[in-house]
């Protein structure tokens, strides 16, 4: 079964780093799941981008197949340079970050209206929104996307580990409720137990005086009272190791209940 990332990342937390490394580097970024859908909003994405290139119904298409095809920093179709970084926890992907939407170099306006016309988008407001796209070079662009990706990642690590901490944390003690009850049943066993000795001792006790008063005619109740008076002996011995036993099992519950508690 592969791993939610929804289910152990804060991803409040994911979306604050977002925030603060976009408005360090000027470059778009938003998070995805294993299927690539979207998980946390989306973080410096400008109209070019989203209100104009996705916008059109042929730039969306090749916004998606470039979401899903896109590895490592690379071109994407509009000619701005986008990323893809894989978030990975116990050697399993777990979803990936993506964004870039920069320019590594002034653009080539006629380029770019090319580009428009094979969308369907205006021309004119395609250029104008194109003047709000921030250009970095190149090296500082893969450097940045290799940074984000360094940190997710061990956001992710610590946030997995932490709560699969909690799943073993919250499975032993249901261990050690279990096994508390289980205590508390031969406890309770333990206690029937001092009753049947006690009734032995009785009934060996009486087998006893019933033989003495019978004479030779009790010779057969002395051997029953003597055979009684061990059994009682022997169930005693075992009923007070199986206490002590009990006591030690309980010390070592209350200890691991402890330092469950503690984790």
């Amino acid at each position: 079964m592969s791993i939610d990332i929804k289910e152990f990342m804060d991803l409040s937390l994911l979306e604050e780093i977002m925030e603060n490394w976009s408005q360090a580097t000027g470059m778009a970024t938003i998070a995805t799941d294993l299927d690539g859908n979207y998980i946390t909003k989306e973080i410096g994405f400008t109209d070019f981008c989203i209100k104009y290139t996705r916008g059109s119904s042929e730039g969306l298409k090749r916004c998606t197949k470039c979401d899903q095809e896109g590895c490592g920093t690379y071109f994407c179709h509009a000619g701005l340079m986008d990323f893809s970084e894989d978030i990975v926890v116990n050697g399993e992907k777990v979803g990936a970050i993506i964004g870039g939407q920069v320019l590594p170099e002034e653009p080539d306006e006629d380029a770019f209206r090319a580009i428009a016309n094979e969308l369907g988008v205006d021309e004119d407001e395609y250029i104008e929104a194109l003047q709000e796209v921030p250009v970095r070079d190149e090296a500082s662009i893969r450097a940045s996307a290799k940074l984000l990706g360094q940190i997710v990642n061990m956001l992710a690590d610590i946030q997995y580990k932490r709560s699969t901490d909690k799943s073993v944390n919250s499975s032993l003690k249901d261990q050690i409720a279990h096994t508390v009850s289980l205590v508390q049943e031969i406890n309770e066993k333990s206690l029937q137990l001092d009753k049947i000795e006690s009734k032995q001792k009785i009934l060996s006790l009486n087998a006893s005086i019933e033989a003495a008063r019978s004479g030779e005619f009790g010779r057969g109740f002395a051997v029953v009272a003597n055979e009684v008076g061990k059994s009682a002996a022997v169930s005693g011995e075992i009923n007070r190791s199986i206490k002590e036993s009990l006591k030690a099992l309980t010390a070592a519950i209350n200890e691991m209940d402890n330092t469950s508690s503690n984790i």
